[in-house]
Formats: structure tokens, sequence, C-alpha cells
């Protein structure tokens, strides 16, 4: 017994011995210099001249002005190009492909599968990454259930191109508040939105959101849009501000932040007071509001240009509300209101650039150098990302784009980035 003991010791020495000796080294780290003409470095509001950037792998291993690359290195040549850090939109539609008349929307949700609204996703996802959005936040599927989910699994796993991705899937309204609308009673028809009436209703379908894949919680505050004389414009609030504290409170208690569609006075107001995350659109804010969305750290992501485009198709009180959503931005940039950019881009065709935000940003009241801060810093920050995107500095991913010209000098260029890479790999070249 002593023998055979010993005997299969010895054999299970050797064969772990053999293991060991098979088992893969590991690969050399991947390294490549990019070398920039200038770098917009978001970190200091720096221009830096002669930036060369160390990619190694997936991440950025240094920033230094000047230099060259090692002998026979990999090197990307951008030295005619402005660097900046990957673009961050932080309100899209992957899902949703324009809806410029209520038609359009219809026809998405009545007449499309949710297999085909996926697949259509997946090229949205792949412009938005061409355009240099590197990461963005999609806020609802639109009635496409949680395919959102799937697309931001497929990209991670590298099935498809695409920026990273926070969703939120379904979003939240209350009954007879969202599109569908104005079908027979007895004709059965989806929602863009998941319904819940009642605190404790909205409290579980947060939780069923968050269990399905849900990054953020998105509600729809208010509807039914009036400019008042006064140039208020008013609205009907569509939860009752129990119904979303309980939305509030459900995310929160479950480490997920809260954004409110919220277009006028009282779902702006109810929002804030409910404490939520993030105000998307806001085209009227009243002051009171800015000083407490200072005061609480919300967010504003006023996607400006998609209003513009719906009033060319749906006419009524959304040209109107163009000159108060601007007038609204202005007050917001003076007060020091924290905005980040976001288009709702889906709302609009996905073949236009969301970059087309930018020149509306300036056009109404910030600097080239805030409106592209915007888009990188203050994005990062909004996500709570800020470790990992929205400055090109050592530790992060390497998530780059660049531009022939100087989109301080012309933030219109931002519209013809011609370099992308993102987690060290080059999905567009000049």
């Amino acid at each position: 017994m002593r023998l055979l003991d010993a005997v299969g010791l010895s054999l299970l020495l050797t064969s772990s011995s053999l293991f060991a000796q098979e088992k893969p080294t590991a690969k050399p780290p991947v390294t490549t210099y990019i070398h920039c003409g200038a770098l917009l470095d978001q970190k200091t509001d720096a221009v830096r001249k002669d930036a060369w950037i160390t990619v190694e792998n997936e991440k950025i291993k240094e920033v230094r002005e000047g230099g060259a690359a090692p002998a026979g290195a990999k090197t990307i040549d951008l030295s005619k190009e402005t660097c900046l850090p990957g673009l961050i939109d932080a309100h899209t539609h992957v899902l949703l492909q324009g809806d410029i008349t209520a038609e359009d929307y219809d026809v998405q949700l009545l007449k499309q599968s949710q297999a085909y609204r996926a697949i259509l996703a997946t090229q949205s996802a792949r412009k938005a990454l061409e355009y240099g959005f590197t990461t963005i936040r999609d806020l609802e599927t639109e009635g496409a259930g949680y395919a959102d989910v799937d697309i931001k699994t497929a990209i991670e796993t590298g099935v498809i191109p695409g920026p990273r991705m926070k969703v939120v899937t379904r979003a939240l309204d209350v009954t007879g508040a969202y599109p569908l609308k104005g079908y027979a009673p007895e004709v059965p028809v989806p929602h863009g939105v998941q319904i819940c009436d009642g605190a404790d209703g909205c409290r579980k379908a947060v939780r069923e959101q968050i269990d399905y894949g849900a990054d953020w919680i998105k509600v729809y505050s208010d509807r039914s849009y009036v400019l008042r004389p006064d140039g208020v414009l008013d609205d009907i609030p569509t939860f009752t501000l129990d119904e979303l504290r309980a939305i509030v409170d459900e995310a929160h208690r479950q480490r997920h932040p809260v954004a409110s569609h919220a277009n006028a006075l009282n779902g702006v107001h109810n929002s804030v007071e409910a404490g939520v995350d993030s105000i998307e659109h806001g085209n009227y804010i009243a002051d009171a509001d800015m000083k407490a969305m200072i005061q609480k750290g919300i967010w504003y992501v006023p996607t400006l240009y998609v209003g513009e485009y719906v009033a060319q198709g749906r006419g009524g009180y959304w040209p109107a509300m163009v000159k108060v959503h601007g007038d609204t931005f202005r007050k917001a940039v003076q007060m020091g209101v924290k905005v980040a950019f976001g288009t709702d881009a889906g709302g609009f065709d996905w073949n236009i650039d969301p970059a087309i935000e930018f020149p509306l940003m300036v056009k109404y009241g910030m600097t080239p150098k805030q409106a592209i801060r915007s888009a990188t810093v203050n994005g990062a920050e909004l996500l709570k990302m800020q470790d990992l995107i929205g400055t090109v500095e050592a530790g992060k991913f390497a998530d780059i784009v660049a531009v022939e010209g100087d989109p301080l000098a012309d933030i219109t260029i931002l519209q013809k980035i011609d370099f992308v890479m993102k987690g060290g790999k080059v999905y567009r070249r000049p």
C-alpha cells in the first residue's frame, strides 16, 4: 500500500509539474504611440502642443510634450490634428430612428419588430462611435423592452462596434400620459414606456428595471405644454410628488441615479423637489429651481438641437419652445448650473451628426471650451466614470478623437472628426 501511495504521489507531482509547464505565458503589452499636433487637455484646460500619448493595451500609459517614439515602435501620426478625449453624449436613443412627426413614432412601435429595431440599433451605435462619441447614456428603448441591455452587452463582448453605454431600459410614466395614444379603447397598443401608478407600484417598477439591467432610471415628469403670455412654459405634471419621491428613493437606495424628462414649470420643479440626478431637456426652468439644482448638484442636459428638429415637423407649441429653451440655457450657464452634453439622437435621424449640438450651445452662451468640457469632463462626472474617461491622462481608457483644425476657434469642426480610438482600438482614421 505504501508503494502504491508513493507511486500515486509521484504521478500527481509529475502531472502538476506538466500543467505548470503548459501554463501559457502572459502576452506582452501592445504599445502604441500617438503624435498629436495639439492636445486639448481637459484636466488643466491647457492646449498642449506637439503632444505624445503612449497607449498600452486599452489604457493610456503616459502623456508628454515633445520627443519622439522609440525606433521601430507602432505610431499613429496625428501631427496635423487636434486631439481631445472621446466625446460623451449623455442623452441618446439607439433604438429610435427619428420621429419628426408623431406618425414616425407610431410606425416604429407598431410596424417594426423589436428584433428589427435592435438590428437598426446596432447601426446607430456604430454611427455614434464613428462620430467620435466613445461613451453614451442611452435614455430608454421607446417600446423595445430591454434591448438596450443586449446592445450594451454585444458592444462589451466585441460582437458589434459601439460606444461604452449606460442604459435606462424602459423609462417610467403614469397611465394615460405617454404614446401610443389616440387609439380605440378596445384596441390594445404598446407604449413607449413602462406604466406605473402609485408609490408602491413605481417602487416595484424601479426594482424590476434594475433587475433586468438598468444603469439609470428615467421618469417622464410632465406633458401637455402651454406657453403662457408671461413667457412661462406651463405643463401638466405626470407623477405626483409622492410617486416621484418613491422612485428616487428606491433607485438611490439601490445606488442607481435618476434622470427626469422635464420640459416645463411643474415637471422640473417636482423633479428637483424629489431629488433626481439630472433634468433632461429643461426647456423652461424657473430661477428658484435653477438655484435648487445648483444647491443639490442636479445636472442639466439641455438637448437643444432636437427641439429645432421636431419643431419643423410638429408645429404647434414647438417653434415657440425653441426660443424659450435658448433663453433658459443661457441663464443656466450664467447662473452656474452644471451642464452635461446631450443631444436626444434617435429623436432625430442618426444620419445627422450629434455634434450639431455644439454650435447651438455656443450660440446660446457657452464658450467653445465650456461646450467641449460639457461633453468630456462633465459627461464623465455625470456618469460617475471620471476615473475612467473624460480626460486624456495616464490610467484612463485610451478614448481619443482627433480633428483637423482648432475646435476652440471653430466649434463646428467637431462635426468632422476623422480619428476615433476607443479603448486603444482605432475605429476611424484620417
